[in-house]
């Protein structure tokens, strides 16, 4: 132990001057089912789309799929920490807020957590983008409108981004039945590219913001 020390202290030029990878920029996602491809062949995913994408396109991000299936805001909250630290990401994406409305659970509660995700991962040195979803009308006028508000409302007062929408031009087409899987729920794999379309333009104006 002692030699290896002394021949460490009397190397230090080799120390500093041992080369480092570039890293590339990164975009982590955070979600649930409709990013984790439920129901869907592999690499048929939006995200996944979007890897492809960048690849085509000669750009130099990766991208790192952290999504879980049945995942809330809670339990994104929860583990986000531990994504952070494995995944540090250049661009954090949350997609997560669907699987609380489908079990009932408090707005309040979505929006705090939601608030405290964006947060985190602007403490981290992220950019953060936000993936509103909305509910169908049988939830109720009072309540869809003020879901939707949720996102809205964290994206603005933290001074992220935002997509609206996740499933515009999807679950709100002409369509809307024969684009989903059988259980009415997650989009069949022929969706997925409309997803990303809806978010492409809100991610790449991220990916062009210079860091802070």
């Amino acid at each position: 132990m002692a030699c290896w020390g002394l021949a460490w202290l009397l190397a230090p030029s080799a120390q500093a001057q041992a080369p480092t990878a570039p890293v590339s920029p990164r975009i982590v996602v955070l979600g649930d089912s409709l990013s984790a491809e439920y129901g869907l062949a592999k690499g048929q995913g939006w995200v996944a789309l979007l890897a492809q994408k960048l690849q085509a396109e000669h750009r130099p991000e990766v991208v790192v799929n952290a999504s879980i299936s049945g995942d809330t805001t809670s339990g994104g909250r929860a583990r986000l920490p531990t994504v952070l630290k494995q995944h540090p990401p250049t661009v954090l994406v949350i997609e997560l807020g669907g699987n609380d409305a489908l079990r009932g659970l408090p707005l309040a509660a979505t929006e705090d957590n939601l608030r405290a995700m964006v947060q985190l991962g602007q403490a981290a040195g992220a950019r953060v983008l936000l993936i509103g979803m909305q509910v169908p009308p049988n939830y109720g006028r009072p309540y869809t409108e003020q879901f939707a508000k949720v996102f809205v409302q964290v994206a603005q007062s933290t001074h992220s981004g935002l997509v609206p929408f996740l499933l515009k031009g999807v679950a709100d087409g002409p369509q809307a039945a024969e684009a989903f899987q059988a259980d009415g729920i997650h989009p069949k794999a022929s969706q997925h590219p409309t997803m990303l379309a809806n978010v492409w333009p809100e991610l790449q104006k991220l990916l062009a913001r210079q860091p802070r």
